[in-house]
């Protein structure tokens, strides 16, 4: 499985590609970040995100992307820059037609380094000893996106049961819902 995480932001859209599957040593095909100046005005700064990521999804051709999902934070206008980037690159997967995964941060924390709580420097520290890295990709953003990506390359599996589980018992519930046999009902007149 070949995945492009996001982790998205107005100034700097880190952006990772990964390969492999859960439970062998995984590759990473490149690493970087989508820079926009902090001038600029929103709607330049949205579309030089989107060149930059359709760059990434051209180069490498991942089977799916994953973002970081947008979470509340104390400054209003960070989450909206987030939250933006964030649909822009959603947008970007989805014209393509390439399935979009959202994962939190803790999710992301939690499954490369144990914890729901890690800082930066302990989740770029995992990603390193994960990818076979000689240092940390810097910034945080760029270890960020690879981070995601590595989340969503071990997490597929069961997702993907779980998601399987849940249609098969949809579908047996609609089917127990419909009437076995069909039986006319006739009007009698009063």
């Amino acid at each position: 499985m070949r995945v492009l995480g996001v982790d998205p932001g107005l100034t700097r859209c880190g952006v990772g590609v990964v390969e492999g599957v859960a439970g062998r040593p995984l590759t990473m095909l490149g690493v970087g970040v989508v820079r926009t100046p902090a001038d600029a005005d929103l709607g330049s700064r949205l579309v030089a995100i989107e060149r930059g990521v359709e760059a990434w999804l051209d180069e490498h051709r991942p089977e799916l992307v994953a973002v970081e999902r947008v979470f509340s934070q104390h400054n209003v206008r960070t989450v909206m820059g987030t939250a933006q980037a964030s649909a822009v690159a959603m947008l970007c997967a989805a014209r393509r037609g390439i399935p979009v995964a959202l994962h939190t941060p803790s999710e992301v924390k939690a499954a490369v380094t144990g914890s729901g709580r890690a800082d930066k420097a302990q989740v770029g520290a995992m990603v390193t000893r994960l990818l076979r890295l000689d240092a940390p990709p810097k910034p945080a953003d760029a270890a960020d996106a690879l981070a995601l990506a590595i989340c969503h390359i071990w997490r597929a599996p069961a997702l993907n049961r779980l998601q399987q589980a849940h249609a098969q018992a949809q579908t047996a519930a609609k089917a127990s819902a419909r009437p076995t046999s069909h039986v006319p009902v006739r009007k009698v007149p009063r």
